[in-house]
């Protein structure tokens, strides 16, 4: 069984883990399966609070899969978030992250 396999398997079991979502998420990023990972990273931004970590990685696959406007808007939202949860490491590598976009 794939490692994404077990992933699925778990997250069936436990669909609100959030380790478990970011894990397959991040799978699908290696895997470059864009859609499904944005999707998944999308969901967790939506989490209370927003998962900071997932809009790193979303405006990551954002930019992989060609869609740079979509992906500095994500990355923005995202350094917002991560000040307001006093996460200055995470603003900090998004800031630069989105600089290169530019």
């Amino acid at each position: 069984m794939s490692r994404r396999e077990q992933l699925e398997e778990m997250l069936a079991e436990s669909p609100e883990d959030t380790f478990l979502r970011y894990a397959l998420a991040m799978e699908l990023k290696s895997a470059e399966e864009y859609d499904a990972c944005i999707k998944l990273f999308q969901e967790l931004m939506k989490d209370v609070p927003p998962h900071v970590p997932a809009f790193f990685m979303a405006g990551q696959a954002l930019a992989a899969d060609d869609r740079v406007e979509e992906a500095q808007a994500v990355l923005t939202t995202g350094i917002e978030q991560a000040q307001a949860q006093g996460d200055t490491h995470a603003a900090g590598e998004m800031t630069q992250f989105l600089a290169s976009l530019e």
